[in-house]
């Protein structure tokens, strides 16, 4: 084992374990704190996979516009007391959790069935494959109309926004 192996092994313990604590915690600033450590694991196993300009995004954007972004709301709810957030079971929860769980083990099962079908040429340019340049081509070649789309979704997320505000005001 190599030390990007072990590297790899340890980050992806992190964020699932991360990830775990983040949906079982009560409190919504310590949710989003694990949400955060989340996010920095995440970008640590973008650059065991060479993947280095994804790590840079994960970080500037993820950890640094979108957690405040959440912070914020958490703040301006004002989700101090916990007892309001406690749920009761019901099958609206156990259906789910069961599917889900039913999920991972086909997961599991798919994973640990499967043959390493990948050719040896992405193996070989992943160093090139994770810069700039290489996103910006395939963002901008190969996936142009996703992206156009994708710009058109948020200016309309916007526009509804600024009009739902302006009523709000008014």
């Amino acid at each position: 084992m190599t030390l990007e192996t072990i590297l790899f092994y340890a980050l992806s313990f992190v964020s699932v374990g991360s990830a775990l604590m983040m949906i079982t915690r009560r409190s919504p600033v310590m949710s989003a704190l694990y949400l955060i450590l989340n996010f920095f694991a995440l970008a640590g196993l973008y650059l065991t996979l060479h993947a280095q300009f994804i790590a840079v995004i994960q970080i500037l954007v993820y950890a640094g516009a979108i957690m405040v972004l959440f912070l914020f709301v958490i703040m301006l709810l004002n989700l101090g007391d916990e007892k309001k957030l406690s749920e009761k079971m019901s099958y609206k929860k156990i259906i789910p959790a069961g599917l889900s769980f039913g999920l991972l083990m086909e997961l599991l099962y798919i994973v640990s069935y499967a043959k390493s079908d990948l050719p040896l040429t992405h193996i070989e340019r992943a160093t090139e494959i994770g810069t700039v340049e290489y996103v910006g081509k395939a963002l901008f070649t190969d996936f142009l109309f996703p992206f156009e789309v994708t710009s058109i979704l948020l200016l309309a997320a916007i526009i509804g926004a600024v009009v739902l505000a302006k009523k709000k005001l008014d």
